[in-house]
């Protein structure tokens, strides 16, 4: 059983820094063939924090454990709003001025209550799959477009598009095709230890493995989105920690989620439809209310709000094990 343990933490760790090194020499290659960095920085870099979901979905899925799949993504959009975000906001309160992060806020809330109507019959279809992947796409497309007509305007606000510019490495091409290979080789070998241990230990400890998901996965491959928001807060550019989070439950949904529907569609835990996607709904309800809640008349997550997401969090976590004791 320890053994099991210590192959799932060092997968977890193998999965995020084998993940960063893909989008390294994938943003990198893409630099040097002439590819825009503020596109790079739209595209591969922003779904780079997700790759280790979409990963872990894959792999799942495929082997038949399409209930880590979907807890995956449920738990990391529950971590990244409730945990990640309360944490940030408890080391320096965020003001939510971004005309772009207003605009996906409603957005994640959205395709949030649509992710939670598809799952409530507890059933999850092929077709249900490929309308998320299409929403994907079309979210890319969109973003890209708006994007770019905004930049030539001059409305696209400075930071994130600073950021989208700057999150580009630069290096050799050589080097970037070494690190892109050695992302794409580690990538899915360690997911596929990462879902053997985590099914296994499920399997020991008569856990399921939707709660694998739910809690050690979910919260393993948050990491990357907490390094950034606190790198954002160090840099002073809050809507970028915010925008972040926006970001990769987005992606989360359209992307991973939809990934457990297209590769291995059918029933689901009926936990599912009955605690966690529900859960997910309303964590994403609260962020909505405090994100557009006024204070001194400017738009912020405070560190009171910030306490309050991560209470949501102690209290999703107590639920699940309460559940698991009876």
């Amino acid at each position: 059983m320890l053994v099991q343990i210590l192959i799932l933490l060092l997968s977890l760790v193998v999965l995020v820094w084998s993940a960063d090194k893909f989008v390294f020499g994938a943003s990198a290659l893409a630099r040097n063939c002439g590819i825009s960095p503020m596109i790079i920085g739209l595209t591969i870099v922003a779904m780079g924090s997700s790759a280790p979901e979409m990963m872990i979905s894959t792999t799942a899925s495929l082997q038949g454990n399409v209930n880590t799949a979907i807890g995956n993504a449920i738990g990391s959009n529950i971590t990244n709003i409730a945990l990640v975000l309360g944490i940030t906001a408890l080391l320096q309160p965020l003001s939510v001025s971004s005309s772009t992060v207003k605009r996906e806020i409603p957005l994640i809330l959205a395709i949030t209550a649509l992710a939670y109507f598809m799952l409530a019959d507890n059933y999850f279809s092929f077709i249900e799959g490929l309308i998320l992947m299409i929403g994907f796409v079309v979210y890319i497309m969109a973003l890209l477009i708006i994007t770019l007509r905004n930049s030539k305007q001059k409305k696209l606000d400075d930071a994130l598009l600073t950021s989208a510019e700057q999150d580009v490495p630069v290096t050799t091409t050589p080097n970037a095709i070494f690190w892109l290979i050695i992302g794409m080789v580690l990538l899915p070998l360690s997911a596929k230890y990462l879902v053997d241990s985590s099914v296994f230990i499920a399997t020991a400890f008569g856990v399921s493995d939707l709660v694998i998901g739910l809690t050690v996965i979910a919260i393993g491959t948050s990491l990357p989105e907490l390094a950034a928001s606190i790198v954002s807060i160090i840099k002073k550019e809050d809507d970028l920690a915010i925008g972040n989070i926006i970001g990769s439950n987005i992606f989360n949904i359209l992307a991973v989620l939809s990934l457990a529907g297209l590769i291995a569609p059918g029933d689901i835990d009926h936990d599912v439809s009955l605690r966690d996607a529900p859960y997910m709904l309303g964590v994403t309800l609260l962020l909505f209310f405090l994100c557009f809640s006024r204070r001194f008349g400017n738009f912020r997550i405070t560190r009171v709000k910030g306490f309050v997401l991560i209470m949501t969090f102690i209290a999703y976590q107590v639920l699940l094990f309460s559940q698991l004791k009876g």
